[in-house]
């Protein structure tokens, strides 16, 4: 089967109503709220935000669906021989900020890209993947996190894991601060499996998992008893949330950059965060083990 966007927006957008209401479940009480919108060429941006609740400091599932005579130039960082060519784009971006310190952020996005050129054969690719920024770690959620993303690779070759797990450590990493953002999870980029059916159905098994990987996480640790302390810590490593995004991150470098509502390309950011100058964790607390363990690349899931 040839390329066909249609049937990507399709499934994400079935993705984002599941995701949203997996998310409302866990949270109990905050729904969200859809702020549809239509886009030039006829595009559509469908970004869906929950705040204030009461698990779920903030969250944002956002869809788009784009088209333009020219690829915006974080899409062509890698593939700058595609340059000028027109575009069809679809993407389901999401992030949860739980209120819980001891709750994970987690962050995923599921993308299709179709460039075309006149005369010439459509070019496509896939990217995504989910990956788990914790402010206090817990050996067992980066275990179970990693082992689901792993098991849903291995049915498309075993490989796999090992490269995506590879390219999210590489690429999830403040090289300012000489830091990872988290503790990784799977990354692609420019991603194919050599055709239509075969890429779709391994981007398909990869975004369906993702409530599967991060849900019981999530669970398990957002009634956990916490202090200022605690609260300060969370405050304070969201700021390295904001630094890689505001720095590194070519999705939100698109969504300026293709002209997408400034609101959705924001709502990724934490509600409240906080800068601290020269802070220095206690050696021995649960605060010095983030950085000195669970911020290390590893193998999570020989670990286990």
């Amino acid at each position: 089967m040839s390329a066909d966007p249609t049937q990507v927006r399709d499934f994400l957008r079935s993705l984002q109503k599941t995701i949203c209401s997996g998310l409302e479940a866990v949270d109990g009480e905050a729904v969200f709220t859809e702020y549809t919108q239509g886009t030039e060429n006829g595009g559509i941006s469908a970004p869906s935000v929950m705040a204030g609740g009461a698990h779920i400091e903030r969250a944002g599932v956002n869809f788009s669906h784009s088209m333009g005579e020219r690829l915006p130039d974080a899409a062509t960082a890698r593939r700058p021989h595609l340059a000028g060519r027109a575009f069809e784009a679809v993407s389901l971006s999401l992030i949860v900020h739980p209120k819980n310190p001891y709750a994970p952020t987690t962050h995923a996005n599921f993308r299709c890209f179709v460039a075309t050129k006149k005369g010439e054969e459509p070019v496509w690719w896939f990217g995504g993947g989910y990956d788990l920024t914790p402010f206090y770690g817990f050996d067992d959620d980066a275990i179970h996190f990693h082992k689901t993303a792993k098991q849903v690779c291995d049915p498309f070759g075993t490989a796999l894991y090992p490269q995506l797990k590879a390219a999210c450590d590489d690429y999830f990493f403040l090289p300012h601060r000489n830091e990872a953002r988290g503790i990784g999870g799977i990354f692609f980029d420019d991603f194919s499996l050599g055709d239509w059916d075969s890429s779709f159905a391994f981007f398909q098994a990869i975004a369906n998992s993702f409530l599967g990987a991060y849900v019981p996480i999530l669970e398990r640790r957002k009634n956990t008893e916490y202090s200022a302390r605690e609260r300060d810590f969370q405050l304070m490593r969201r700021g390295r949330y904001v630094e890689f995004n505001l720095l590194i991150d070519r999705g939100t470098q698109y969504g300026i950059q293709s002209g997408r509502r400034i609101e959705a390309v924001m709502c990724s950011m934490p509600p409240a965060v906080s800068w601290q100058y020269g802070y220095t964790a206690e050696p021995g607390s649960p605060e010095a083990a983030l950085l000195e363990h669970f911020l290390k690349r590893q193998d999570w899931v020989a670990s286990a």
